[in-house]
């Protein structure tokens, strides 16, 4: 509608402007005309009377008036060409009534006579429009006498405008059918853009109400192809889905986890229950070893659960922990430091190359102790007769590395592929009994993992493992980002707007 209403406004401007400079060169052709008769005429000072219009009328005009040929014999080319009253009253489309005071007629050519009408001004200019809806402009004109300045007479000037009727009609006709041709491009074009934008938006909306009927569903937009906001659109929608659908997995696989792995430790304090309620009550050593043994599984339960909590915490970092910003050299000081109090009887040594103790990423403080808490029990948990760990940290580029290196039992390569699955232990006896529930690396992974880094094993059976995480090293820039969406972050959760600056101090 958009377009089609501005092309008809456009054809309608130039129409009426083409309408309008015709019409102004047939006024002023007919202007001409009026001055050349008045200019013969004013030289009269009585009445116009038939006698007197004659005379001051050139003889090539008084010829023709009487029906005479329009050429005389005695005239050459350029004395009739120059004769401008001549050229006026054989015009065509120009018919010339001259009046006097009593409205009688003096002079005239053509058949019909255009009638004088009253008028207060000089001169007068009309266009009408006869039966046939063709235009005609009719000029007035008072006759005063040169000398006396008194009125004698009217001219009165009738154009036709066969010129001007016959291009306003063509350009009407081609306006309108541009206009139609113009309005249906218009309808067509529109049609295809608006269907190419709702289109994707339908498809869109379907697969909203289909996730909204079933969250399980796996329904995307397809690709658009469009290399437009649309499609980005599409890919963000996309991602809020599959994001959304990560978490419901992630429910399932924690209630999942939660049935299996508490079924163990339920089932051996509800056996041990029932035999205290069968006889074992009774019996002192069955009660003492059985409350034991309760207790044991309870308290393996609760470990089990908050590993459990903390892997499904690791998987939602960028919702709980999106700014956070940690100092590695700091955290591998303390950490090394209090597992060493801890482990008295093992060796733990911290090295570090190259890295500045300003270095900072991107990581929660708390989850980076986790990581490395999590790596270096895991290889005590594994290590023989050499009691040592040694961490090492050190920056290559904008990248720094952590790397917790054990002297244990090593990892076989079929085991490697396997040891960040959940609940998957490489000797399950021996974890059990230090009371590992195979969570712990994966809890590492996913920890490191969503905060851009990446966590790899390296290992020789009998000879040890090393694990190398690398994470990627913070600018000044993504620094001062981070703090400030932080800060907004924490202004938003108390209800309070950010502080304003001061006047003339901008946020750049």
């Amino acid at each position: 509608m958009t377009i089609a209403v501005s092309f008809l406004v456009f054809s309608a401007v130039v129409y009426n402007t083409v309408r309008q400079e015709s019409l102004n060169q047939q006024q002023d052709t007919a202007d001409e005309i009026v001055q050349v008769l008045r200019k013969r005429l004013v030289g009269i000072d009585s009445e116009l009377e038939i006698a007197n219009v004659v005379q001051q009328l050139s003889p090539n005009t008084r010829r023709i008036l009487k029906g005479g040929p329009t050429f005389s014999d005695n005239n050459n080319t350029t004395s009739t060409f120059n004769d401008s009253v001549l050229s006026t009253v054989t015009n065509p489309d120009v018919t010339v009534a001259i009046y006097n005071l009593r409205n009688e007629i003096v002079f005239h050519n053509g058949e019909s006579t255009p009638k004088l009408v009253k008028f207060s001004d000089e001169q007068k200019s009309v266009v009408k429009e006869n039966s046939k809806g063709q235009s005609i402009l009719y000029v007035y004109r008072k006759v005063r006498s040169r000398k006396t300045g008194k009125l004698t007479g009217y001219i009165v000037v009738k154009n036709a405008m066969t010129a001007h009727n016959r291009l306003i009609r063509r350009t009407l006709s081609i306006m309108l059918w541009l206009s139609i041709l113009a309005v249906v491009l218009a309808i067509i074009v529109s049609y295809l853009v608006v269907r190419s934008v709702v289109k994707p938006i339908k498809t869109m909306s379907k697969v909203a109400r289909e996730v909204n009927d079933d969250p399980n569903s796996t329904a995307r937009i397809p690709e658009l192809n469009r290399n437009d906001e649309l499609e980005e659109l599409a890919l963000s929608f996309n991602m809020m889905l599959d994001r959304m659908q990560k978490y419901i997995e992630q429910q399932k696989q924690f209630v999942s986890d939660v049935s299996h792995e508490l079924r163990t430790p339920v089932a051996v304090i509800e056996g041990h229950l029932s035999m205290l309620k069968r006889w074992g009550k009774d019996d002192p050593q069955i009660l003492e070893e059985s409350i034991d043994a309760s207790i044991s599984e309870a308290e393996r339960m609760k470990h089990l659960i908050q590993e459990m909590l903390d892997l499904t915490r690791a998987e939602q970092i960028s919702v709980h922990y999106p700014n956070a910003i940690s100092e590695p050299m700091e955290v591998l000081t303390r950490v090394v430091g209090d597992m060493g109090m801890v482990h008295p009887d093992f060796k733990i040594g911290l090295e570090v190359e190259d890295l500045d103790p300003d270095t900072k990423i991107q990581i929660y403080q708390g989850h980076l102790e986790q990581i490395l808490i999590i790596l270096i029990d895991n290889g005590i948990k594994y290590s023989t007769d050499r009691k040592e760990i040694l961490v090492s940290a050190g920056q290559s580029g904008q990248e720094m590395q952590i790397v917790v290196q054990d002297y244990g039992e090593g990892i076989s390569d079929e085991d490697k592929k396997k040891i960040f699955n959940r609940f998957y232990r490489v000797d399950k006896a021996r974890t059990r009994e230090k009371g590992g529930n195979g969570l712990g690396l994966s809890i590492a992974q996913k920890l490191v993992e969503s905060y851009h880094g990446t966590i790899d094993v390296e290992s020789v059976l009998g000879q040890g493992s090393q694990f190398r995480i690398t994470f990627p090293v913070l600018t000044d820039e993504d620094v001062k980002r981070l703090e400030k969406r932080q800060e907004e972050k924490e202004a938003e959760g108390n209800g309070e707007k950010p502080a304003a600056l001061p006047e003339g101090i901008s946020k750049d």
